[in-house]
């Protein structure tokens, strides 16, 4: 089974909104899905993008495949950083906070 990350339009008619979900990628484009991962509103003054980016980096680790529009959103919400920390792509420091610096010397 194919597992993707793509968009579901719902909303009124001229009025669209999406939902970032989860799909086999045989399903309609608005057909049943496994899980939702997050809201993408692209009528408001900025865009809204809502994603849960702990279930899109889990279901990404787990081999489902975003499309190219949600791998977009995943880069603005911040997920794909996550999940490239997570496999070892990107280091991180840890540098110690300015409160603890000071109280030290």
């Amino acid at each position: 089974m194919a597992v993707k990350i793509r968009l579901i339009r719902i909303g009124k008619p001229k009025q669209p909104t999406y939902r970032v979900v989860v799909v086999d990628g045989r399903a309609p484009r608005d057909g049943r899905y496994l899980d939702r991962v997050g809201i993408y509103d692209p009528r408001q003054e900025p865009s809204i993008v809502q994603i849960d980016n702990d279930k899109a980096v889990e279901w990404i680790r787990k081999g489902a495949q975003p499309t190219e529009t949600v791998r977009k959103l995943l880069e603005i919400s911040g997920a794909m950083a996550k999940l490239k920390v997570a496999t070892g792509q990107i280091h991180t420091v840890k540098v110690k906070p300015a409160a603890a610096a000071d109280s030290e010397e």
